[in-house]
């Protein structure tokens, strides 16, 4: 009789040590993920292209606290407005062995060795605000910047009349974002503007400021500026005020400080291009790929006039 108590005991034990090998709160649905949460533990890249521009800032911090709710570390290199220094960083990445890169280029053109790179790697990559001229991308994500510009010079016109002379602040030369809002603003403006003067001011706001200065020397009479982003608009919109002249300034981004400049009725308007929702969007659209889920080849984020 002894001997079988003491069998039973033996058994019971048995059991209960085969069941406290499972992880405490461990189940089968946080194993597959359930709740929205990465169920690995990723390690995304993400190469943007300047922190130097509270655009991008927004952008990145959007990422950050998405890659955070989702469970994935997100590794972010600034590549301080130099395609050079991106491609290199990117090289890091891959050498780092990250399950997935985003990637904000400089120069379109020119970050189109580094995504071969990464394909050859078999890293697959994301592109973010600005596309890539080649190798291959999971997916795009982005506003139509096409459409932005025909925004920007509908507005335009309706401030300072069919056939105003015009001038056009362009953006960093090679990235997509110049090249698409360049191209919707001048299509409109072929009909409706007369745009005396373009230059670029490489999306920087002290360039902005000296290039606008030079061409209200060469361009006295002009009525309204098209600026590609909203750095550049600011700094114009410093060098309009100190000429004492009055010129519409319409710009590209709707960060903090032009949304503040057009309540204060200094700027005539800005396209919000809502770059928290694009970081968001990317890293989502990162997880979902490495969870094995289709993702969208292009992905649209939504514009709107503030004026």
């Amino acid at each position: 009789m002894k001997k079988m108590q003491l069998g039973f005991i033996l058994l019971a034990m048995m059991i209960l040590a085969a069941c406290s090998m499972e992880a405490p709160g461990s189940s089968s649905e946080e194993e597959s993920g359930d709740g929205g949460e990465a169920s690995g533990d990723y390690t995304i890249g993400f190469s943007v292209s300047t922190l130097n521009n509270p655009f991008f800032v927004t952008l990145n911090e959007g990422a950050e606290e998405k890659a955070a709710e989702l469970g994935a570390t997100l590794t972010v290199v600034d590549a301080q407005d130099n395609a050079s220094k991106q491609a290199s960083d990117i090289e890091d990445l891959i050498q780092q062995e990250v399950d997935l890169i985003m990637i904000n280029p400089v120069d379109s053109e020119a970050v189109a060795a580094a995504v071969e790179s990464a394909n050859s790697a078999n890293i697959p990559v994301i592109t973010v605000d600005r596309s890539a001229a080649g190798g291959e991308v999971v997916s795009h994500i982005a506003s139509d910047n096409t459409a932005g510009g025909e925004m920007a010079a509908e507005h335009l016109t309706s401030i300072v009349g069919e056939g105003a002379a015009v001038a056009e602040l362009e953006g960093v030369p090679g990235s997509s974002a110049a090249r698409e809002r360049g191209e919707g603003f001048n299509k409109i403006a072929a009909e409706s503007l007369d745009v005396v003067a373009k230059q670029t001011a490489n999306f920087n706001r002290s360039e902005g400021l000296s290039v606008m200065e030079n061409i209200l020397q060469a361009n006295p009479d002009i009525k309204g500026v098209f600026a590609h982003n909203d750095e550049m608009a600011l700094g114009a919109l410093e060098a309009i005020e100190a000429s004492g002249k009055d010129i519409a300034v319409v710009g590209f981004d709707a960060t903090d400080d032009a949304v503040k400049a057009v309540e204060d009725g200094r700027l005539d308007g800005t396209i919000a291009q809502k770059p928290e929702m694009i970081g968001e969007m990317a890293v989502e659209a990162a997880v979902q790929s490495l969870e094995g889920e289709e993702v969208e080849a292009s992905i649209p984020v939504e514009l709107e006039l503030i004026k």
